[in-house]
């Protein structure tokens, strides 16, 4: 690939913007109590009232600041969010540039269902917030981009646009959270390589 898809990307998952530093302290303290009680009591044990004492802040300020818990779980998710981004847009192949554009798929697919796995309540409390709430996030407008970009280089005859959303699909909170206990993670890489070689090798 060259620099114009990692230039568009990158404008996808541009950083936020620039704040002032008595806040940007604030927003961390706030992030890293929410981050521990999520770690030691899981996301749907945890009010915004007892993040608030935790971050010793009011709690106007956290739904000033975050709107919800689901605002919370987004703000959390950016930054993990960020760095998978940033191995994409130019981290070493066959995750970043620099492999064959079906490799590059094939790295990111499993990266993503790894990803997921290790935030799977925070994703899934983010994506569920309201009907539709995964499709109008930056990150997922930023994946899906990404892995049209790499269809329409691998196989240029195909809908690349939607096969994307294809592609994605298997990957939504939703649907880990309600088959992990059915599906452990080996069989969920498995099963998404099968999916993305079958769409590069054209059998589907």
């Amino acid at each position: 690939m060259g620099e114009q898809p990692e230039t568009e990307l990158l404008q996808i998952g541009q950083s936020p913007p620039r704040e002032r530093a008595d806040a940007a302290r604030n927003r961390l303290k706030i992030l890293a109590a929410a981050a521990e009680l999520f770690e030691r009591h899981g996301v749907h044990g945890v009010s915004m009232d007892q993040i608030a004492a935790a971050a010793k802040v009011g709690k106007g300020t956290l739904f000033r600041r975050f709107g919800d818990k689901a605002g919370m779980a987004a703000a959390l998710l950016d930054a993990r969010e960020r760095d998978l981004q940033g191995a994409i847009i130019s981290g070493p192949p066959p995750l970043g540039p620099g492999a064959a554009a079906g490799d590059r798929l094939l790295a990111f697919h499993r990266a993503y269902a790894e990803f997921l796995e290790i935030n799977l309540d925070l994703v899934h409390l983010s994506e569920t917030a309201s009907p539709g709430a995964r499709y109008r996030v930056g990150a997922y407008r930023f994946w899906h981009r990404h892995v049209v970009i790499l269809l329409t280089e691998a196989r240029p005859a195909l809908d690349a646009d939607y096969l994307a959303h294809a592609l994605l699909a298997p990957l939504a909170a939703d649907l880990r959270q309600a088959t992990r206990a059915e599906f452990d993670l080996a069989r969920v890489l498995a099963g998404g390589e099968r999916l993305v070689r079958a769409v590069l090798d054209g059998t589907v």
